[in-house]
């Protein structure tokens, strides 16, 4: 184990989860953020039941891919296991993020996925938001789910029947980025519906937005 790596995504972890609370997607100790350490078969979530306001980086925990603490003071999540699954099952993502954010969850008891009606889905999700099945908190059955409904996916969120949203990423930023935009195209839809039928776009123009959006947008490194 890397003390530098696992002492630098303790922070990042501890102070992603911040971001969950200012964009309003979580409530009391409900939800959570995890990262995998580089290079390691390590990831670092939030312990269970302790409220946002008194994460530190050394309260966060430190796992193994089987969901086993290895390092830390504090009981980890009660989604461990649904994280751990992920990762051992999808080794390109970095990061993963449960929310029971308003809208999202929802369509998720609705048990509807999010049709791709706005451009802004079409760059972030590449199509619809889809719904994972219904599965029990206690073992890894939600992260089967996950992963069953994300692998060849391009959408990095899903959400999980009458539960809420899990998200993906190649790092955790990446997995909060998911969820606030999930959130917040998750309500536009939903207010676009109280109007009248949204709009759908051509499978060829989501096509289009998503390889601009993910290839082209924003800055790039310098070669």
């Amino acid at each position: 184990m890397t003390a530098t790596d696992v002492r630098d995504m303790r922070r990042t972890v501890s102070d992603l989860h911040a971001e969950l609370v200012r964009n309003n997607l979580v409530a009391w100790t409900a939800g959570n953020v995890s990262g995998r350490v580089p290079g390691e078969d390590l990831f670092v979530i939030k312990p269970s039941g302790v409220g946002y306001d008194a994460l530190t980086p050394e309260t966060m925990v430190v796992c193994d891919l089987d969901g086993n603490l290895v390092e830390g003071a504090h009981s980890p999540s009660s989604d461990t296991a649904a994280h751990a699954y992920v990762y051992r099952n999808m080794p390109e993502v970095g990061g993963v993020v449960h929310t029971h954010s308003t809208y999202a969850t929802a369509w998720a008891a609705r048990g509807e996925a999010v049709p791709c009606v706005l451009t802004a889905m079409a760059d972030e999700f590449g199509g619809e938001i889809p719904v994972g099945p219904f599965a029990l908190i206690g073992d890894d059955s939600i992260g089967q789910g996950i992963v069953e409904t994300l692998k060849g996916h391009r959408s990095p969120a899903v959400l999980m029947r009458s539960h809420g949203v899990f998200t993906i990423g190649k790092d955790p930023k990446a997995a909060v980025k998911a969820a606030v935009m999930c959130e917040d195209v998750a309500r536009t839809v939903h207010v676009a519906r109280q109007l009248g039928e949204p709009l759908t776009i051509a499978r060829a123009d989501i096509d289009r937005l998503h390889d601009r959006y993910q290839n082209v947008y924003g800055q790039r490194s310098p070669r």
